[in-house]
């Protein structure tokens, strides 16, 4: 049974419940679905207990290459909001909001961010060569400044769903984004202390563009902007040579993907494999980047540590 298949039985088991489900005003909190465990914290700022979020992409997970499950869908369907994220993140969106026929508020998170944008390569057959593509990143997110423009978003999408409690997200939202802002802050003196041509890093897939230019960081990636593509024997060889001219030591494997090609360049060049790198997803909540904040934190802790090894 193919995907659509099983969201489509899924979605039509709902269809009875979902007009009968609770408004806010008769519920005692919001139903709010979030695509990935990085807007479910945003969300869970925002909304404290006035919320219930669901987030669809668990901490750990890969938000390039999930396939939703009819789990997934059943939680679309009794969600009154929808977080995205945006930017073309989450590609396999579209089919599941249209297998469940969502009416509820859609909250999509990076409105109003200027995207960064990058060639991809995109593949045209076995007959032709790999073309590139100019495209937005997504991983907007890795900026703290577009982490506010997030929580603002979301504020107001709660708001509209939810009126009566309005104020109590507005004011979560602003005590929220000024933890952020404070952070930022941080983050821009613990990477000052790094001299400024030792902050060159390798990563695994490029997740951290908007995290370099915010905070004055060069990172450098096999992959492209999602982990679904595979880096050309070529274009390893081009990164390699790129590293050992360059005297860059510090290399990053990321939660969400694999180790063999880190370790690789690590051998081949003589690199240090540091600890990983949070891009895409939460760790669990036990674990060093549970939250949003506690992400960032460990992230350029980790990164400025491994940067002194160039």
């Amino acid at each position: 049974m193919t995907l659509r298949s099983r969201l489509m039985i899924a979605a039509l088991g709902l269809a009875s419940s979902a007009t009968l489900a609770p408004t806010p005003a008769e519920a005692d909190t919001v139903k709010v679905v979030a695509t990935f465990s990085i807007l479910g914290d945003l969300v869970k700022n925002v909304g404290g207990e006035h919320v219930e979020v669901t987030a669809l992409v668990p901490p750990d997970g890969d938000a390039h290459t999930y396939q939703p499950t009819p789990s997934d869908a059943r939680a679309v369907g009794a969600a009154a909001v929808m977080v995205t994220n945006g930017f073309g993140l989450e590609g396999w969106l579209p089919r599941l909001m249209g297998a469940t026929q969502f009416k509820g508020k859609l909250i999509v998170a990076s409105t109003g961010v200027k995207p960064l944008t990058m060639d991809e390569e995109e593949e045209e057959g076995t007959l032709k060569p790999a073309k590139p593509k100019r495209v937005s990143d997504p991983h907007a997110w890795q900026n703290l400044a577009n982490g506010q423009i997030y929580v603002d978003n979301i504020v107001k999408g709660l708001a509209a769903a939810d009126p009566a409690d309005a104020a109590a997200f507005a004011a979560a939202g602003a005590a929220y984004k000024q933890q952020l802002a404070v952070l930022d802050a941080k983050v821009r003196e613990m990477v000052a202390a790094v001299p400024k041509e030792k902050r060159r890093v390798i990563t695994t897939h490029d997740a951290f563009q908007y995290y370099g230019k915010a905070y004055s960081v060069q990172f450098l990636a096999p992959l492209g902007i999602s982990t679904e593509n595979e880096p050309s024997a070529g274009d390893l060889a081009r990164l390699e040579r790129q590293i050992k001219r360059e005297h860059i030591k510090a290399l990053f494997l990321e939660n969400v993907t694999n180790s063999q090609m880190i370790a690789q360049i690590a051998k081949d060049t003589g690199g240090i494999v540091g600890p990983p790198l949070f891009s895409d997803a939460l760790s669990k909540p036990d674990e060093p980047a549970g939250t949003y904040v506690k992400m960032f934190e460990h992230n350029t802790a980790t990164l400025v540590e491994g940067m002194k090894n160039n």
